[in-house]
């Protein structure tokens, strides 16, 4: 009987072990900034709806009256179901749409399209510089979060806006169980590789 609780106890302690070791491992994707007032909430992509879920609660809470989102040209594809008058609307167009519907009047398009983290950190410093802003509120999926303030960061410098990172708490990725999916896991393990490529080649950022 001893012998049982004692393999009872231990497997108990090696799976709370287990978990918590799992838990650390998806927060490290993860960075929340101190929310204040902004300029203008930026949306990171715009097919993200939990972000969209975010920024409009930081909307209502008055954390700003403005939304930015990137355009969404439409490509080849896009351009040939529009000849053949089949009704199209890009991301942005239904990312306006949400966002109204979500109560958030202020909405501004950036004239440029991204298509990744990179492009992001590319494009918010000029636009920002542009627009004279001096604070940004970026919205990202949670398993984004940490990789694109870093990358903000070094982006940012020389520029007068400061940028803080918002993640969308309504992200499909949960670091607290995202080994309970296959997408969550595969999401880590892509999320984490990428993020520790910019750690070696950005050590101090």
């Amino acid at each position: 009987m001893l012998l049982v609780i004692v393999l009872v106890g231990s497997t108990v302690t090696i799976s709370a072990i287990r978990r918590s070791i799992l838990r650390a491992a998806g927060w490290v994707l993860v960075i929340n900034d101190r929310v204040e007032a902004a300029d203008v909430i930026v949306l990171a992509y715009n097919d993200d709806f939990a972000g969209m879920l975010e920024a409009a609660d930081l909307v209502h809470s008055g954390v700003a009256t403005r939304v930015a989102i990137f355009a969404d040209p439409p490509d080849r594809v896009d351009r040939e179901f529009i000849r053949r008058g089949v009704p199209y609307e890009d991301t942005a167009a239904r990312a306006v749409r949400e966002l109204r519907a979500l109560g958030v009047g202020g909405i501004e398009q950036i004239p440029q399209t991204v298509h990744g983290t990179e492009d992001i950190a590319r494009v918010l410093p000029d636009w920002s510089e542009q627009q004279g802003l001096r604070s940004v509120l970026l919205v990202s999926p949670t398993d984004h979060s940490r990789r694109l303030r870093r990358m903000l960061h070094r982006a940012m410098k020389g520029h007068h806006a400061r940028v803080t990172v918002r993640s969308a708490r309504y992200s499909v990725f949960d670091p607290d169980r995202w080994w309970e999916s296959h997408d969550g896991i595969r999401t880590e393990f892509v999320e984490f590789e990428k993020l520790l490529l910019d750690v070696v080649r950005h050590p101090i950022s």
